[in-house]
């Protein structure tokens, strides 16, 4: 059962959604304004919302973005009449997880909910969050506790793929794999030195580093 916040101005659509989802029993919030709806994702806190393009006062655009940027996580589903690829670029730019075309089937819209639900902690397209760490792979940035790191292309590359995979456990050659690609220092010792350079820039001083060594086995990064 997840808490939505469902923002459209249709309210016969909007009470339809919530039908939808009250059969799945999830809990449900309906507001049909965008001022509105940016206050109350200032105070709370919810599992899904899904946002209408067009709306009063605000639009979905400018609430995804003030949302994003304050460093909102919550999984965003942009409901719209806008099927052209441009309006979609746009929607997933301003930080959205899915899209979806008006008109369509409950069914979609509560398969599309459940995929969303089911990504790992922390994942929100382009902007990654763990522990004390904010990733924005679309800017090349991190963040360690509210201030910018830097990190070499390598570093940027492998600190991502581990953060779009907490709490997993990946074999040296694993990484290789995924992170080198087919490069020809792609060896065992540039991954360790590689996680070293890593470890330097984002653990926290006095505290184990996020990225664990399982000896014999591989590395995870874990909280």
């Amino acid at each position: 059962m997840a808490k939505v916040l469902i923002v459209e101005d249709d309210v016969s659509l909007g009470k339809m959604i919530r039908d939808w989802l009250l059969m799945e029993h999830h809990k449900v919030e309906i507001v049909t304004d965008g001022a509105e709806a940016q206050n109350m994702l200032k105070v709370y806190e919810y599992d899904i919302l899904i946002l209408d393009w067009e709306l009063p006062h605000v639009s979905g655009i400018e609430i995804l973005k003030e949302f994003r940027g304050r460093g909102g996580t919550t999984p965003v589903l942009v409901l719209t009449g806008k099927g052209e690829i441009d309006d979609k670029e746009t929607g997933f730019d301003a930080g959205a997880d899915d899209y979806l075309t008006k008109p369509f089937h409950g069914k979609e819209l509560t398969a599309r909910l459940r995929a969303l639900l089911r990504r790992p902690e922390g994942y929100v397209g382009d902007l990654l969050k763990f522990a004390h760490l904010t990733l924005d792979h679309q800017n090349f940035q991190v963040m360690k506790n509210g201030e910018e790191i830097r990190l070499l292309p390598k570093e940027f590359a492998l600190l991502e793929f581990l953060m779009r995979n907490p709490n997993r456990v990946f074999a040296a050659e694993a990484l290789l794999n995924r992170v080198w690609v087919t490069e020809s220092e792609a060896t065992v010792d540039a991954l360790t030195t590689c996680i070293k350079r890593l470890r330097k820039k984002i653990d926290v001083e006095g505290q184990p580093s996020i990225i664990r060594t399982i000896h014999g086995v591989g590395y995870r990064l874990e909280a």
